[in-house]
């Protein structure tokens, strides 16, 4: 399972967040490696330099073999809440559809 980032122009994406993200999001989604070929995340900051809440955002989108990419996306106050929330709402649809894999 590949993992690629993405940000805004008013997003510093240090190496450090990257290590530390990319170890969480394989970690979380390991029982679905075997079906995800890749993951892209979109980090971006909606207002910029202005401060505000619930500005941060962070897109996901799985790409699983032989079917369409499932994306979902989380808003927060920090890039690491938006990311923890976008990682919770990606494994519930992965449990779904891989669910109803299952049964045909």
């Amino acid at each position: 399972m590949k993992i690629q980032f993405n940000t805004d122009k008013n997003v510093a994406g240090s190496e450090e967040f990257k290590a530390s993200s990319t170890s969480l999001i394989s970690q979380e989604l390991s029982r679905f490696s075997q079906q995800i070929t890749r993951v892209e995340v979109h980090l971006s900051d909606e207002d910029g330099s202005k401060d505000g809440g619930n500005d941060k955002r962070c897109m996901m989108e799985a790409r699983i073999a032989g079917m369409n990419p499932i994306a979902v996306t989380e808003k927060a106050n920090t890039h690491e809440q938006a990311l923890s929330g976008a990682i919770d709402k990606l494994k519930t649809s992965l449990e779904k559809i891989t669910g109803r894999l299952k049964h045909y």
